[in-house]
């Protein structure tokens, strides 16, 4: 919890404005993107919250949106809560139904943590692969590209 409170006050000290401003200067970001992602959060912020627990390498960095659209902190509270007491919590009575078998519940999550993580890495991929493709198409059709510039 004090993890995911610290993201928190850090997306809500970032903000928005700020937001927008760091992607206009990331290469592959525009303002327009956050506000894309902004238009999900708002529609799916409770239930990204609360299932991004769950998710490797999400749950970590689901609490810097929930900050920056400034989720009310007790329902982030108690989604994060919710969402970590499960999934904590399969571990736990897998650890305690297991005994001295224990770790044979890595066999289970090793892999399933490498497929997510390997899904995750693929769409980061076709994302980036995606912008390349449609900022050197936009370029391609700029007036600066054609030569057409206005006389200085």
């Amino acid at each position: 919890m004090v993890g995911a409170l610290t993201l928190y006050w850090i997306g809500a000290l970032v903000g928005v404005e700020r937001l927008r401003l760091i992607a206009e200067r990331m290469p592959l970001l525009d303002a327009a993107d956050v506000d894309k992602s902004v238009g999900w959060f708002d529609r799916h912020g409770e239930k990204a919250v609360f299932f991004g627990r769950m998710v490797p390498l999400v749950r970590s960095f689901v609490s810097i949106p929930a900050g920056v659209q400034r989720m009310n902190l007790l329902r982030f509270t108690l989604l994060t809560g919710l969402g970590s007491l499960i999934w904590n919590s399969v571990f736990i009575v897998a650890g305690y139904q297991l005994g001295r078998r224990w770790y044979l519940v890595e066999n289970v999550t090793g892999p399933m943590q490498k497929v997510v993580v390997v899904v995750l890495a693929i769409l980061i991929i076709w994302w980036v692969v995606r912008r390349v493709r449609a900022r050197r198409a936009r370029d391609a059709q700029s007036p600066e590209a054609h030569g057409s510039r206005e006389p200085e």
